[in-house]
């Protein structure tokens, strides 16, 4: 017996909707909980008119949020740091624990190409031999020439204690090419301890 061919369609062009296509389109009809690397998703390019769209999971994850990156994190190591009174004297920084995009050198972190936007900004420093009850020490975090300080605060001596923490953090948008280092500066002379000297440096996902 012959079988009859549809030679008229029985639908028209972009008549499907959800009242004509069944639920068991889905395979399963069940949600999935995790979705392997060769996954494929289907979207509607809102570019292309609504057109449908197959994506792989790498490719639809790299176009959603963002990383905090560049990602900076350098120790001072290899002993104190003597500091001259009434000098501003920037801080060696000799051991990067992290670096995600080779920014920092010279004791100097470098916004990278493309990678201008908000960054969270963190110090801690510890000053040694500050005793002057009338002195004071700081420490900055200010760019390469210090024509831009991002945030400072000082601690005052007091005499009988041998060591002074300053801690600093702020948030501040930062432009290509922009450069952050840590600075400090005291009217008496002092050292800065290797112990717990640090600079942090994260990029916020906007």
């Amino acid at each position: 017996m012959a079988i009859d061919k549809i030679t008229t369609p029985a639908i028209a062009d972009g008549a499907v909707s959800a009242d004509t296509l069944t639920s068991t389109v889905i395979t399963g009809q069940t949600a999935e909980t995790s979705i392997a690397t060769d996954d494929l998703i289907l979207l509607s390019d809102t570019s292309a008119s609504g057109a449908l769209r197959k994506m792989t999971r790498a490719n639809f994850v790299s176009g959603v949020g963002g990383t905090n990156t560049p990602m900076v994190s350098v120790d001072k190591t290899g002993g104190s740091q003597s500091i001259s009174a009434t000098t501003n004297t920037k801080i060696t920084l000799n051991t990067e624990r992290v670096d995600s995009n080779s920014a920092f050198t010279s004791n100097t972190f470098t916004v990278p190409s493309g990678q201008a936007g908000n960054y969270f900004l963190t110090s801690h420093a510890r000053v040694d031999s500050l005793t002057g009850a009338s002195e004071y020490a700081q420490v900055e975090i200010a760019n390469t020439n210090r024509s831009t300080v991002y945030t400072t605060n000082l601690v005052a001596g007091q005499t009988g204690y041998g060591f002074h923490a300053i801690s600093s953090s702020v948030i501040r948008s930062l432009s290509v090419g922009d450069t952050v280092s840590l600075w400090t500066y005291g009217t008496e002379a002092y050292s800065i301890a290797e112990d717990n000297c640090n600079l942090t440096i994260i990029k916020l996902i906007d």
